[in-house]
């Protein structure tokens, strides 16, 4: 997850670098992200022979469908909202927005489920959290530097 979390937010700064802001668009981007997904998605499918079963689950759960189509609706939505954040920010507000989102996410959860946290798992969160901000601060002075240098 880690690895492969930092990876797109990247990628996708270096295409827009590339090919220029301006002459690639967060609908590009979706197309080709998705399109790239589904060949991979459809090609294990095959690879595994699951297709049929596939098939035989939605015969025996029509109403799976309309979730289906809602999660598909709500991500691509989610989707435009990082790719446009990505184009107009950059990939560090990018980490910023999504680290606070996650800290904040086990925060509400330990506070409404009322899931406890040692003071240990505690600790350890603050450690994490404050390293991830302190390594983006640095990333976002640095890239702050070179901008007023240019």
């Amino acid at each position: 997850y880690v690895c492969f979390d930092c990876f797109p937010s990247q990628w996708q700064d270096k295409i827009y670098v590339k090919y220029g802001r301006a002459n690639v668009d967060p609908y590009q981007m979706m197309l080709g992200v998705n399109s790239s997904a589904i060949i991979m998605t459809t090609a294990g499918l095959v690879l595994n022979g699951d297709i049929p079963k596939i098939i035989e689950f939605f015969k025996v759960n029509p109403s799976v469908f309309q979730y289906n189509v809602i999660t598909a609706i709500t991500s691509a939505s989610g989707q435009l909202f990082i790719y446009t954040t990505i184009k107009e920010f950059g990939p560090i507000v990018f980490t910023v927005i999504m680290t606070t989102r996650q800290m904040i996410s086990i925060c509400i959860s330990s506070i409404l489920f009322g899931h406890s946290m040692t003071w240990k798992a505690a600790v350890g969160a603050t450690l994490v959290f404050g390293v991830l901000f302190y390594q983006i601060r640095k990333k976002y002075m640095a890239s702050k530097r070179r901008t007023a240098q240019a």
